[in-house]
């Protein structure tokens, strides 16, 4: 039997499950990952921006004709939390799914000025805002809420001659959003090296001049490091333990905006700041959250 050009996993999950399959997948070396829905359930009028998902989806991981499954299927099984629904292999002719994946992605607005654009598609909004980022990366393409929450926060704030710390930068967008809405300097902080990489091509790609931007792992940022936002779209657990790392980088007026935390994580996460800080309103989108402070 002949080798087919392509071979294509398909999970049936839960809609919780989805955002670490993807992970999983694009962390397997699929070349493309997309997601649809698996029951027919429509989507009635979402708002301008989101990007809600089915209750059950279907997530599907693209890989070559030759490519092992057996060791894909391991690290499925060992990570996920609970075994998919359905689990098959289907073999595909020979399109050219390198660019195939590209029709599932569109410009996504966040507030009323910026807009995230793939790279092959021309601004919606020419006049907007408009930050260039290719999806592919599990770095963060603006699609998840809780970076949607962060942008649409941060398209409010007055960033004019403002240093913003971007901590747990990914894939940059945060910070490159900040300087294309006005902020003079962006320091981003990543634990991962190609995170940083990343939101140096980023800003490349977007026309921030250099020195804008400046990548730092975390035990190498400066101790004087200072910012007048700090932006940290991570996890509850290490929001928590940050706590202390995150209000010395703020100036005295500064705004700090947390997000990747659940909305039964409010009170647990917010708890380590408030000697330091005064929080806003949590703004919650499908479960996400973020929340706003700024010190007494």
């Amino acid at each position: 039997m002949q080798t087919p050009e392509w071979i294509e996993i398909h999970l049936q999950l839960p809609r919780h499950q989805c955002e670490l399959a993807e992970e999983l997948l694009l962390a397997l070396e699929a070349s493309s990952v997309t997601l649809e829905d698996a029951a027919d359930q429509p989507l009635l009028e979402p708002a301008i921006g989101e990007t809600p998902l089915w209750d059950h989806v279907i997530v599907k991981g693209l890989f070559p004709g030759t490519t092992d499954k057996a060791p894909i299927e391991k690290v499925l099984a060992a990570e996920l939390p609970e075994p998919p629904i359905t689990q098959t292999w289907v073999a595909l002719d020979d399109r050219d799914w390198s660019q195939e994946w590209k029709r599932h992605f569109e410009p996504l607005q966040c507030g009323q000025r910026l807009w995230i654009c793939p790279s092959w598609m021309e601004p919606p909004v020419p006049g907007a805002i408009n930050l260039i980022l290719d999806p592919g990366l599990a770095f963060g393409t603006g699609s998840h809420p809780t970076t949607h929450l962060c942008l649409s926060w941060l398209e409010q704030q007055p960033l004019q001659g403002a240093t913003v710390i971007d901590y747990g930068c990914g894939s940059g967008i945060l910070g490159v959003a900040a300087l294309l809405l006005g902020a003079d300097k962006v320091i981003a902080v990543d634990n991962d090296p190609l995170a940083l990489t990343a939101t140096a091509d980023n800003a490349t790609n977007n026309h921030i001049e250099p020195g804008r931007v400046v990548t730092y792992l975390p035990e190498e940022l400066p101790n004087d490091s200072r910012a007048d936002i700090v932006l940290a779209n991570i996890l509850a657990e290490p929001l928590i333990a940050l706590a202390p790392a995150l209000c010395k980088l703020l100036t005295p007026a500064g705004k700090l905006c947390l997000s990747g935390l659940l909305d039964s994580q409010i009170k647990a996460v917010t708890a380590p700041y408030l000697s330091a800080l005064q929080f806003d309103q949590p703004v919650i989108q499908e479960g996400w959250v973020q929340i706003a402070a700024h010190p007494h």
